[in-house]
């Protein structure tokens, strides 16, 4: 019987084995080749794998297997110093006493912490509600920063960033100095800048008159985009009862920045003008003064400056302290005794600055005591006198030395310096305006 179905035998499976084997061998040589050539390519096999598998959005796990991290805060507080306010106040509740302490110590060389003074801007800065820094505003120029780094603090001196612009200036006085800057939309901070530049020259209590002008190249300073003060007054003039008085900033080699009239000359001299700084004057100079309290007529070789009481009065000039004391007729006084036989008086303070005693040097300008009405006095004031070599002088008519003039060295310079600025003065460029308080 024939049967349709016969199982292999051993030998035909063997067969069939080797049949395959060549097979095997084909591929095995496909792989190795494409191996060799991915190789020399530079490819890996992994890399050509992922190269050659489908393309498709990123897979993003979830968010809840993120951890969140909650965002720093940052926070800053501003305000000025007021009365009674330290830095331990200030910074009580962000740094511990010893903290405090340390950095007090450290501060000291580079600006002392008791300095801080009443209604100078600050901030502190804080991150996550701990201590990051503390800027305080020195002065115009300068500020005091203190930063916390590891653990540790770093203070500096840093400059206030300003945006400068130079302009000119001026205006024609109607009553006052004060008034007539206002009057053009400046600060009266600009009437103090051109007084203290001609304090040598012009008696500003005294000496003004309606029609008298000025003009000013001057530095204006903004901030952030908001006006900010003035910077230096580079130049100025001053039309005072028809004389014209000029001065150009310079700074004459090692010697400190100051100002100088057009041939170099210092404006600087041995005595200022006026002991106190835009007040009101009672009384002239005469040899023939009707006295109020005595009711005689008698010599009164002085000029009377009608202030309010505890006006700080300033000497003149450089010396040393003669007498100081008190009498029923000048009450409290201090007589000054300076250079070239020059002595001045200055009569009925309230009270003497600290530190004023006989023998003690004082430094033009540095204030010697304060107006009152002690001694034979109606009402508050400073009766200022001078003599030269015992004998009356008039404060207002003597011709005081000045400070040396530019150098030989430094005149080029000096003279290249000021022929622009003096250009902007006399070009016509001022424009003198109305100014209206409500536009501002």
């Amino acid at each position: 019987m024939t049967m349709d179905y016969n199982p292999p035998t051993r030998s035909t499976a063997r067969r069939k084995a080797s049949r395959r084997l060549p097979t095997a061998i084909l591929i095995a040589c496909l792989v190795l080749s494409l191996a060799l050539i991915l190789l020399r390519s530079g490819i890996t096999p992994t890399e050509a794998r992922i190269a050659a598998e489908p393309s498709g959005p990123p897979q993003v796990a979830p968010l809840e297997d993120f951890e969140e991290v909650p965002a720093s805060t940052s926070e800053t507080i501003s305000g000025v110093i007021r009365s009674g306010e330290t830095l331990s106040v200030l910074l009580r509740e962000y740094l511990s006493s010893q903290e405090i302490h340390r950095l007090s110590e450290k501060s000291k060389a580079v600006f002392p912490l008791t300095g801080l003074c009443v209604g100078q801007p600050y901030q502190v800065c804080l991150d996550d509600g701990g201590f990051e820094s503390f800027l305080y505003e020195i002065d115009r120029n300068e500020q005091l920063l203190i930063r916390k780094i590891d653990e540790k603090f770093e203070i500096s001196r840093v400059p206030i960033a300003y945006t400068v612009e130079v302009e000119v200036v001026g205006g024609t006085i109607s009553s006052n100095l004060f008034s007539a800057v206002t009057r053009i939309g400046e600060s009266p901070e600009l009437a103090i800048a051109l007084a203290d530049i001609f304090a040598w020259d012009i008696d500003f209590i005294l000496d003004i008159r309606e029609g008298d002008s000025f003009q000013a190249v001057v530095e204006k300073r903004y901030r952030e985009g908001a006006p900010a003060g003035y910077g230096q007054v580079l130049a100025a003039e001053f039309v005072n009862q028809g004389t014209t008085y000029r001065a150009i900033r310079f700074q004459d080699g090692e010697r400190r920045a100051d100002y100088f009239d057009p041939e170099g000359k210092s404006l600087r001299k041995a005595f200022l003008k006026a002991p106190l700084e835009f007040t009101r004057i009672s009384s002239g100079f005469t040899l023939r003064r009707f006295h109020p309290i005595t009711k005689s007529w008698k010599a009164h070789p002085a000029i009377d400056y009608a202030a309010p009481t505890g006006t700080p009065i300033m000497s003149v000039g450089d010396g040393t302290i003669a007498r100081i004391g008190r009498t029923k007729g000048n009450g409290n006084f201090i007589q000054v005794r300076h250079t070239n036989g020059y002595e001045t008086m200055y009569l009925h303070m309230s009270r003497f600055a600290k530190g004023m005693a006989q023998g003690r040097k004082v430094k033009q300008g540095e204030v010697i005591g304060y107006v009152g009405a002690t001694g034979l006095a109606t009402g508050p004031h400073l009766c200022f006198r001078m003599t030269k070599g015992g004998e009356p002088v008039n404060p207002h008519k003597i011709k005081p030395p000045s400070a040396p003039a530019i150098s030989r060295d430094n005149m080029a310079a000096f003279k290249a310096a000021a022929a622009p600025l003096l250009a902007r003065i006399d070009g016509g460029e001022l424009r003198q305006t109305q100014f209206d308080p409500s536009t501002r």
